[in-house]
């Protein structure tokens, strides 16, 4: 299991481990002011940064031993805001999960279950050193 604990701008943002395997990953984050844009409503970045998270992870669950992984592509499209106070919830789905590079959705929805925005990512495989 990942403990997001040890990825820094995760904990700083308080991104929670739900629920993690190699088929789906789950989390949860406290929008909070700090995060948020005018409005009090959730900044672009951090629903982004909050969605690469989740797909790390789910990668990082999928790879071959020694192996590592980043982010080459993201791209996201928003629904709906999320006001500071609310939880955001991400679900993360693998697209294709190949030898040299794994494709992952994640789903941000608000705490009514709407949708508020969707990442689609791509992750390179890095080879094992040595």
């Amino acid at each position: 299991m990942i403990d997001v604990n040890i990825m820094p701008l995760a904990k700083l943002m308080g991104v929670r481990l739900i629920e993690q395997s190699p088929d789906r990953v789950v989390a949860e984050m406290l929008v909070r002011e700090d995060l948020c844009t005018t409005n009090a409503i959730l900044h672009g970045g951090a629903f982004m940064a909050f969605a690469d998270t989740v797909g790390a992870v789910a990668t990082v669950l999928n790879l071959p031993k020694g192996a590592g992984t980043t982010t080459v592509e993201s791209k996201t499209n928003f629904v709906s805001g999320i006001r500071a106070g609310e939880v955001a919830r991400a679900e993360c789905i693998p697209v294709h999960r190949g030898k040299t590079t794994q494709v992952w959705t994640t789903r941000i929805t608000r705490p009514d279950g709407k949708l508020a925005a969707v990442v689609t990512q791509t992750q390179l495989v890095l080879a094992p050193k040595g």
